[in-house]
């Protein structure tokens, strides 16, 4: 098999379970943590930006509808066209912040409920950019010659993680503490108002396709921050007082229980402090460098946000990077779609491409940042 000199993303879906919720009824179908409702609520949802979002729970006994893998595996489905079968898939890349299991990976459990035939099949960890690093699986497996029909998907369902009931023990056990004040800590009842569900899936090919746009796949670029900085956001995990992190096999099951060690947690000030320097002005020079790019030469940026509020932060990035891109080229769905993790680069682009503003030639730039331990993915895409 000889090795394409290029690799392009021609179909993408993208799957939002059940209704849109709205800020009013999330936590209705989240739950509440004890009697009261969040008094932080309010204060997050008014900067994130966000007005609605999807969750997999059922809103009425807030059970999930579908796991992490059945919401992926649809996403896979919803690329089934006339000239496409998901049954001719060589090589399935699966990134998720939150699978359905510790193990087996959630890659496998995907092609479990596809029942497609054997093929490659991998997983990419992470948080946000597990989606982007498994299109760039996809990508490589396709220009070194080793796929011809690659697929990689993002998702997530975090709602199953922000169920009030989960901080329960937590709550109970230290109910003098909380007479004071009522929410769990600010760190996780922060990203109970932050994060949506959905999934997203790309088929990435050695030609395009005729009948519709496709998109050029021109270059990669990830990159980590780890040597510089510590955990940010995590789950499975918890900083002991002299902020030293501990992963969940270090706890005993009650202490799991009693401080959710298992919840989703961020350090909002470590946040505020480093995204922008360590997603955006150091690692985006070394790219801009390398790949020879314009400001003017970008038709559409896509920055995944988790929040609005991070908006200004970018853009004031990007001209301190030399970058400036106006913002009548910047293309979000964060508002409508909620921020859906590992699979919001996918909804975006989606998004974007059914929005009937693209056109052949235009160039997308795709930038992804993550918290995790601060990483980032810049991509490049051209429309054909």
């Amino acid at each position: 098999m000889s090795e394409p000199s290029y690799a392009y993303i021609t179909r993408i879906a993208s799957v939002l379970p059940n209704a849109p919720i709205d800020n009013e009824h999330m936590e209705d179908v989240l739950g509440r943590v004890g009697p009261d409702r969040s008094r932080a609520r309010r204060v997050v949802l008014r900067s994130n930006g966000i007005r609605s979002r999807h969750y997999v729970l059922d809103p009425a006994t807030g059970e999930p509808r579908q796991s992490n893998a059945q919401l992926t595996a649809a996403a896979v489905r919803a690329l089934a066209s006339a000239d496409f079968d998901p049954a001719t898939i060589d090589c399935l890349a699966c990134g998720t912040s939150l699978p359905d299991q510790l193990m087996p990976n959630h890659a496998v459990m995907v092609h479990g409920e596809l029942g497609i035939p054997a093929c490659e099949v991998v997983a990419t960890a992470g948080i946000c950019l597990a989606g982007t690093s498994a299109l760039k699986y996809a990508w490589m497996a396709v220009i070194s010659g080793q796929a011809e029909h690659a697929v990689s998907t993002g998702s997530e369902v975090a709602s199953m993680m922000m169920r009030g009931r989960n901080f329960a023990p937590e709550r109970d056990a230290r109910v003098a503490e909380l007479e004071a004040r009522p929410e769990i800590a600010f760190e996780k009842d922060f990203l109970r108002w932050m994060l949506s569900d959905g999934a997203g899936a790309m088929l990435v090919e050695r030609s395009p396709r005729a009948g519709g746009l496709n998109l050029r796949i021109d270059w990669m670029e990830l990159s980590s921050a780890a040597h510089e900085l510590p955990v940010c956001m995590y789950a499975g995990g918890d900083k002991d007082e002299a902020g030293n992190f501990h992963g969940w096999l270090a706890y005993d099951p009650a202490t799991r229980d009693r401080d959710s060690v298992m919840a989703v947690k961020q350090d909002v000030r470590l946040l505020n402090d480093n995204i922008i320097e360590h997603t955006l002005r150091r690692p985006f020079p070394r790219v801009i460098e390398r790949r020879r790019l314009r400001a003017a030469d970008i038709d559409w940026f896509l920055p995944h946000m988790s929040s609005e509020f991070f908006r200004d932060g970018i853009a004031q990035g990007l001209r301190d990077v030399g970058f400036e891109i106006p913002q009548s080229r910047w293309y979000t769905n964060l508002s409508e779609c909620g921020n859906t993790g590992a699979a919001s680069i996918y909804i975006m682009l989606d998004g974007l491409l059914k929005s009937g503003r693209v056109e052949p030639g235009h160039r997308i730039l795709c930038a992804v940042p993550e918290s995790g331990r601060f990483s980032s993915g810049y991509f490049h895409l051209t429309v054909v």
